[in-house]
C-alpha cells in the first residue's frame, strides 16, 4: 500500500463544517495529484471551502463554473492545454464536483466528457445529498433516509429510492478506468488516483465523503462511519479496468448494515422491518459485486 505523500496542496484555513467529507476528500486528491493538477468545481460545498475571494486555499489552478457543466469545462480545459502542446501526463485536469452536480444535474455533460474519449478524471465527491443547498435528496441519497425533501414525520416519506450505481453509469461508456475509495482508507485512495493519474483517457472516482451536518452526525464519527460503511459492504471498495472488476478491501469480520446507520440521526426513524430491508438489499449487492470479480477472473 502506497504511503502517504507529504505534499500539502490545502491550506489548513477553510470554512468547511468540523468533520467534513469533502475537505478530506480533497486534501487526499491532491496529495496523489500533484501540483501540476487543475481542477474545476461547480456550485458545491467546495464553492465555498476555500473562502470569499480573493482568499483562497488550494495551490493549484481552479475554475468555477454552472453546475451543470463540469464534464463540460473539463473538455474544455483539456482542449485548451492539447492546444498549447501540453502533454495529458503532464499536467492532469480535474472535474471535482459533489454527488447531485454529478450524478443529477451535472450527468448529460459527465456522460459526454466520458463518451468524446477526454483524458481527464472526472471526481465524485459523495454525500449522499445536496448539502450545500439545504439537505435536499440526490439520486446518491440511500434509501431510508431523511433529507429535507424526503422528510419523516407521520407520512413516513423517508427516501424509498436506492442509489444510482454511478460505477456501473461510467462503465457503460467504455471507460479504460473507475474505482470507489474512501476517505477512512487514504492509503488506497491515494493509490488509486494515482493510478487513474497515469491510464490515458476519462477515468471516473467515486469518493465516499460523509457530511456531519446532512448525516445528523457527530462531527468526531467521520472516519468511523468510512470505515464501517465499508466493513459492512454498504460502500464496497473496488475498481473496474478496463471492464474488469477487482475488490481491494473484502472484509474479515462483515459488520452487520444496522452498525453503521444506528450512527446517523438521518436513519433515526426506520423501523426494524426497514433496517433489515437495507441489510438484504447491501448483502445482495455484495455477493453481485463479488460474482463480477469472479467472471472477470476467469476471462
Amino acid at each position: 500500500m502506497a504511503k502517504i505523500p507529504e505534499i500539502e496542496l490545502m491550506d489548513k484555513g477553510t470554512t468547511a463544517c468540523p468533520g467534513c467529507g469533502a475537505a478530506h476528500a480533497m486534501r487526499y486528491m491532491l496529495k496523489a495529484l500533484g501540483k501540476k493538477t487543475t481542477i474545476n468545481i461547480p456550485a458545491c460545498c467546495w464553492a465555498v471551502i476555500p473562502g470569499v475571494y480573493p482568499s483562497r486555499n488550494l495551490g493549484i489552478p481552479l475554475l468555477y463554473h454552472a453546475f451543470e457543466t463540469t464534464g463540460a469545462s473539463s473538455s474544455g480545459i483539456r482542449a485548451a492545454l492539447d492546444a498549447k502542446g501540453v502533454d495529458p501526463r503532464e499536467v492532469t485536469v480535474v472535474g471535482f464536483a459533489g454527488d447531485g452536480g454529478t450524478a443529477d444535474i451535472g450527468i448529460q455533460a459527465l456522460s459526454g466528457c466520458l463518451e468524446r474519449n477526454t483524458d481527464t478524471i472526472q471526481v465524485m465527491y459523495d454525500n449522499e445529498a445536496y448539502m450545500n443547498t439545504g439537505i435536499q435528496r440526490s439520486g446518491e441519497t440511500p434509501y431510508g433516509a431523511w433529507t429535507t425533501t424526503t422528510p419523516v414525520g407521520s407520512e413516513k416519506e423517508w427516501k424509498k429510492n436506492p442509489k444510482k450505481n454511478m460505477m456501473e453509469i461510467a462503465k457503460a461508456h467504455g471507460i479504460p478506468y473507475a474505482a470507489t475509495v474512501s476517505i477512512g482508507h487514504p492509503e488506497s485512495m491515494i493509490e488509486k488516483i494515482k493510478k487513474a493519474k497515469d491510464i490515458p483517457g476519462p477515468k471516473f472516482i467515486h469518493i465516499y465523503a460523509p457530511c456531519p451536518t446532512g448525516w445528523r452526525s457527530d462531527p468526531s464519527d467521520t472516519i468511523e462511519l468510512c470505515r464501517l460503511a465499508v466493513d459492512s459492504c454498504t460502500f464496497p471498495l473496488y475498481e473496474i479496468e478496463d471492464g474488469d472488476y477487482n475488490i481491494y478491501k473484502k472484509p474479515k469480520d462483515k459488520k452487520p448494515v444496522k452498525d453503521y446507520l444506528k450512527r446517523q440521526g438521518r436513519f433515526r426513524h426506520l423501523p426494524e422491518e426497514e433496517v433489515e430491508k437495507i441489510q438484504e438489499n447491501v448483502d445482495r449487492e455484495w455477493e453481485l459485486l463479488l460474482k463480477k470479480e469472479e467472471i472477470s477472473s476467469e476471462e
